[in-house]
């Protein structure tokens, strides 16, 4: 491989601690009991797909989620449930993306939407008080917004494209094996963190 120039980090699970279970629990907790059917680490349903890719507002998402669970709740109740897998972000991680951005070009790509981006941001300015966090990168890319996500090949394209970032010299640091695939052919050079490895052992 030719030099590193480029490292694109994923968001959750390799910045910022997630929990699933959190999130089915607190969902179970409102009367839903098979929330993994519709979003997990792996898949995600149709309506979150499009949560996720901002093809629905989030008035759109809470009226299609409750008439496709029967789930008979407030909008509020639905916020709360989908934010508890939002966790922490371990200092020692933020002090490792500080050290990285006069060595390389640093980018963050992370499937998520409206919903988690407002309670992230919120969560890292009152843990790190200072530099907003999209600031620690030369460009944060939310699939939200960008209209695509995650392992879907076009979505590594259009970044590639959009940050004008050699692949060859890009490594993209992800925990979900399905999108160090996409991130692999899309020609760039995939660290896959299995469950419990972080950052911080990669020697970057």
């Amino acid at each position: 491989m030719e030099k590193i120039e480029t490292i694109i980090l994923d968001l959750g699970g390799v910045l910022l601690n997630i929990s699933f279970e959190a999130t089915e629990k607190a969902f179970e907790s409102i009367g839903l009991t098979n929330f993994h059917q519709y979003f997990s680490q792996y898949k995600a349903s149709p309506l979150f797909e499009q949560l996720e890719t901002g093809a629905v507002s989030e008035q759109e998402f809470y009226t299609y989620f409750r008439k496709e669970t029967g789930l008979i709740v407030d909008d509020e109740s639905i916020t709360k449930a989908w934010n508890a897998m939002l966790l922490d972000f371990p200092p020692e991680r933020i002090e490792w993306l500080r050290g990285l951005e006069d060595r390389y070009r640093v980018f963050l790509y992370s499937n998520t939407n409206s919903i988690h981006h407002e309670a992230f941001q919120l969560k890292f300015s009152a843990e790190f008080p200072g530099k907003p966090f999209d600031l620690h990168f030369e460009k944060a890319y939310y699939s939200h917004i960008l209209g695509k996500r995650k392992p879907y090949l076009d979505s590594f394209h259009a970044l590639i494209e959009d940050a004008g970032i050699n692949p060859a010299t890009t490594v993209f640091i992800d925990d979900t094996k399905t999108n160090i695939d996409g991130a692999e052919q899309a020609g760039m050079k995939g660290i896959f963190l299995t469950n419990g490895q972080t950052v911080l052992e990669l020697g970057i």
